[in-house]
């Protein structure tokens, strides 16, 4: 293509200069990761992190949070207030530059926050841009000061507006629905959030308040004494706990404060969540690595001495000590190096050294110190490296097999014909008869299918080297090619869809729970990319005549029938009675809205009529039935997996899948009433 030439259009006047919060407002995503409802909670956590700052600074004891009527919330504390003298730099009240200058904050020239985890400086000035209206009251030096704005543009210069005791911070905000196309803030989200942060605070109380349906206000208070400590039991609750005095340890070192809680239980997998100033860091980061590094020492160095492990035992793996193991890390710093916005990881190279020196000090006289507790870690630990070197051998077994072989894959997959996995995807269905249907219906250039032979192995009651033992689960690991364990690698997925189909009824709910909790589990990174989806069935067929429609839901099929009597209507007798619908068969497979008198499709008096008819299993569609309902990409639907709360996601895995019954009765009696669709 021939090089274009400028004929002096280009200039100066095309630069776009965005002053103030305009940059806010014309990229929000760049600064709350996007403007769904993510993005829309993402205001909430800001407002909250600033009465969080406070209270980590020892100024403030009560928070309060209100989602109120109009899509406002109402964040309240008792810390210093915000200033609202002059700024020697922008002449302004320094509330009103705080609230409409980007980066500007206490939280950069060392004198307004020793410890903050909002440390971009951006959080209350970009919620300002994004709220269509917001509203902050200061109670400061015996007076209440006051500004609001409109889009992040004053309407009035700060000012007393009365006399005020105490001290503090209130801010009105109404998230812009201009930049927002959904504004509905989910109550059990933000509970779940200000558990956490009244656990990562010690002494602070946290009221919440959803007064959005007068009729139906609801409130909860957080107030944690023991911090993290309370943490850790409240996520082991249900479990069996191996050491029933949890670690704990809280030291400053060269001005890095690192806190610890962590205890084992039961279960084949760990919870490690960190935070860096109360801010939860997702992907981790150098704190994480220092424990790791320090608990796989400490552990190993005691098992060596007290015996646990020969001489000719291999040394316990990172992965063995974190089988089980509930733990918190929290650090608070001056100057923390977040990467990105999202603040997702923790970058400081020597926080490594300072947690991995404090662990490995309070671990070792942890040890000593509680010896009936740290047998019982230590026994499940070796336990634990047990059973991977079976994994090992058994993975081992699988892959020489596979060679010899010439890495067969297994026989009941119908592969496509495509090599490139990023266009390939595969279904995974319940049992032979929908299997075939789906061979059939599929198109073979890109679409796999592996039928499953009944229910496969709970992962979640199993340990590695058990997996390797279900013949069904050894197919699907051979058929995706990604491997498992520590010999996992997502660069050899053979599919970049990976979709779990099976029948509308308990049982296939139960095998798709199986397969969801092995993915879980052991392959959570598919999760994560996004390479898991649910394939959506449809429940009904509502058909008159040649005319039909396929309906998902209750509500669907309701609303197909209602355009089914249309078209009756359009081809009624006259004189003919209206449309009568009633129940057929003893089990309701069918339903027939019957129309006395109607010859269409039938003979003179007979009862023709609508019929809807329920698919209890893929096996009762004909190959075209599902492919046009269920696997061609242009007409299907499907429900992408993803994990949005790890920590609630491992509790319901842990419950449902687990081998405690108090907590899965629990959980069934309260949710019973809410279920759709159930089929028994």
């Amino acid at each position: 293509m021939a090089k274009k030439t400028d004929n002096g259009e280009y200039g100066a006047k095309n630069i776009q200069v965005l002053e103030g919060l305009e940059p806010v407002r014309k990229r929000p995503g760049m600064y709350i990761g996007g403007t769904g409802l993510d993005g829309l909670h993402h205001l909430v956590w800001e407002v909250i992190d600033n009465s969080i700052d406070e209270s980590l600074g020892g100024y403030c004891d009560y928070i309060e949070l209100e989602l109120m009527e109009n899509n406002r919330v109402r964040v309240r504390d008792n810390g210093r207030g915000i200033p609202v003298d002059k700024h020697p730099h922008t002449k302004k009240s320094a509330l009103e530059t705080i609230m409409t200058v980007l980066h500007a904050g206490g939280k950069f020239g060392g004198g307004g926050y020793k410890v903050s985890g909002g440390l971009h400086g951006v959080g209350a000035s970009v919620v300002n841009a994004l709220s269509s209206y917001m509203r902050v009251e200061v109670r400061r030096e015996g007076k209440l000061w006051m500004q609001e704005y409109n889009a992040g543009v004053p309407k009035a210069d700060v000012k007393a507006i009365g006399k005020a005791e105490g001290t503090g911070t209130e801010t009105f905000f109404e998230a812009d629905s201009l930049i927002f196309k959904e504004i509905e803030y989910d109550w059990k989200r933000i509970v779940n959030r200000m558990r956490q942060q009244a656990y990562l605070t010690k002494g602070v109380r946290i009221k919440l308040t959803d007064s959005r349906n007068p009729e139906a206000i609801r409130s909860y208070s957080f107030y944690f004494d023991g911090g993290i400590v309370s943490y850790v039991k409240q996520m082991n609750e249900g479990k069996e706990i191996k050491n029933e005095t949890p670690f704990y340890v809280e030291k400053e070192k060269d001005n890095v404060l690192v806190e610890i809680a962590m205890q084992y239980n039961d279960s084949f997998k760990d919870h490690i969540f960190a935070f860096a100033n109360n801010i939860n860091t997702i992907d981790g980061g150098t704190h994480v690595v220092g424990f790791r590094m320090a608990l796989t020492r400490s552990l190993n160095a005691y098992a060596r001495k007290k015996g646990f492990l020969k001489e000719k035992d291999e040394n316990l793996s990172g992965d063995d000590v974190l089988e089980g193991l509930t733990a918190i890390i929290n650090v608070k710093m001056v100057d923390p190096q977040f990467e990105g916005q999202t603040k997702g990881k923790l970058g400081n190279a020597e926080v490594k050294s300072i947690v991995n020196s404090i662990t490995n000090e309070a671990l070792d006289y942890y040890l000593e110190e509680n010896p009936n507790d740290a047998k019982s870690i230590l026994s499940k630990c070796v336990l634990t490296a047990k059973a991977r070197l079976a994994a090992r051998a058994a993975r081992d077994t699988i892959i020489r097999k596979g060679a010899l072989e010439g890495m067969t894959l297994p026989g009941k997959l119908a592969d496509c014909s495509e090599r490139k996995a990023d266009r390939c995807e595969l279904y995974i269905v319940e049992g032979d008869s929908a299997g075939g249907s789906a061979k059939q219906g599929r198109d073979r250039k890109f679409q796999a299918i592996l039928p499953l032979r009944g229910k496969i192995l709970n992962v979640e009651k199993a340990q590695l080297d058990r997996v390797f033992t279900s013949q069904e689960i050894k197919n699907l690991i051979i058929a995706l090619g990604v491997g498992i364990g520590d010999k996992f690698d997502i660069t050899k997925l053979r599919y970049n869809r990976i979709i779990i189909m099976t029948d509308a009824d308990v049982d296939g709910a139960h095998i798709r729970t199986l397969l969801l909790t092995l993915f879980y589990r052991y392959f959570e990174d598919l999760i994560t990319d996004g390479h898991v989806y649910i394939a959506q069935p449809p429940l009904y067929k509502i058909q008159y005549g040649k005319k039909y429609l396929y309906a998902f839901t209750e509500e669907e099929r309701a609303a197909a029938i209602v355009e089914m009597q249309k078209e009756v209507a359009k081809r009624k007798k006259p004189g003919a009675e209206e449309v009568v619908v009633i129940e057929a068969g003893e089990e309701g497979d069918e339903l027939a809205a019957a129309v006395p008198g109607d010859d269409f499709d039938g003979g003179e008096g007979e009862m023709k009529g609508i019929n809807v008819q329920r698919y209890k299993g893929l096996g009762e569609m004909n190959p075209e039935q599902l492919w046009e309902t269920t696997m061609s990409p242009q007409t299907r639907i499907m429900k992408k997996v993803f994990i949005a709360d790890a920590e609630e996601a491992d509790s319901v895995f842990d419950i449902l899948m687990g081998n405690e019954v108090a907590p899965r009765k629990k959980f069934i009696q309260t949710y019973a009433k809410t279920v759709q669709n159930l089929d028994i």
